[in-house]
């Protein structure tokens, strides 16, 4: 059994900083671990310090380079899991592959239920994991996971805010239940974007159903990769009226060519959270927002094995 008085974690190499942010709100120093890599690429993880029988941590988001870093992360595991380690929570601000859920054209991977095959098969006990492209990823684990939103850190921003006429909106029908949950805790409508995706990468938005005529708009979403379907929602909604746009997503890959996109765009301001870190190029119109915080506190209460559920908003 592990113990409860030894928790450890260990911030790994996609997102140092908010590993790093992690444990000073949990008063903890960070683990001790050295990744480093042969001449071929391969990697090689060592423990510098004891962890047996103690409550493991491992912080990876599995961003660009998405291979790399999932990599990583699964050698964590293993090597926790041979040192001894009493428990290993795989802690992943960012899932990769997520976006591969489903079986929805022939011959093509389901690969965010492969990764949960691999994270598992590595030794993880448990997952901690921040907006989930899909809920039901968090069936594809024969194991706990704890599934964090990041709603209540957008709203703790949004509610010091002044908007006018604000109106939710969710960039397409799949979003609709987490674009509900900020207009319900807003306590304003709810519009939805028609979106048709030819193919990957390229959305086309053909309807605004609801009223947005004057309002200022949020768009609600999970994901902005190259911006394409964003833009093009906020597009839509100057359109049929829209007066500001404004949009909060919390997983902020931008790739590109995302910036030039969000800088030409309709787009007033995009709130996005630190589960990636931040691209080397940048926009003025990008506001950042930590998910240290609400991680500490999902990590000490799985430690304390008291309730995570109070964290679900």
């Amino acid at each position: 059994m592990y113990s409860h008085n030894t928790l450890k974690v260990f911030a790994l190499t996609a997102n140092p900083e908010l590993g790093a942010e992690i444990c000073t709100c949990l008063d903890a120093a960070p683990g001790g671990i050295s990744v480093s890599e042969f001449a071929d690429g391969e990697l090689f993880i060592r423990l510098d310090e004891n962890v047996r029988g103690t409550d493991a941590f491992a912080v990876q988001s599995t961003c660009r380079p998405a291979n790399r870093n999932l990599m990583e992360l699964l050698i964590t595991i293993d090597t926790l899991k041979r040192a001894s380690a009493g428990r290993i929570t795989a802690v992943l601000p960012y899932y990769g592959y997520a976006r591969q859920d489903k079986k929805d054209k022939p011959r093509v991977p389901i690969s965010a239920k492969l990764v949960a095959d691999l994270i598992t098969a590595a030794g993880a006990d448990r997952v901690l994991a921040v907006d989930l492209h899909a809920n039901q990823i968090q069936g594809y684990f024969n194991l706990p996971v704890d599934h964090l939103f990041a709603l209540p850190v957008f709203l703790d921003h949004l509610r010091s805010r002044s908007f006018d006429n604000l109106c939710v909106v969710s960039p397409d029908a799949g979003g609709t239940e987490r674009a509900r949950a900020f207009a319900k805790r807003l306590h304003v409508p709810l519009a939805i974007a028609d979106k048709r995706r030819p193919q990957p990468n390229v959305a086309v938005i053909t309807h605004i159903i609801g009223d947005v005529e004057g309002c200022d708009t949020l768009i609600v979403d999970d994901i902005v990769d190259t911006a394409g379907t964003l833009t093009e929602t906020a597009s839509a909604l100057k359109k049929h009226g829209a007066r500001r746009v404004f949009a909060c997503c919390t997983h902020g890959v931008l790739s590109p060519p995302a910036i030039e996109r969000i800088n030409a765009s309709a787009i007033d301001e995009l709130l996005v959270t630190n589960t990636i870190p931040a691209p080397e190029v940048s926009s003025p119109r990008i506001h950042r927002l930590s998910v240290a915080a609400l991680l500490a506190d999902a990590i000490k209460r799985i430690h304390e094995e008291s309730s995570v559920s109070s964290l679900f908003v």
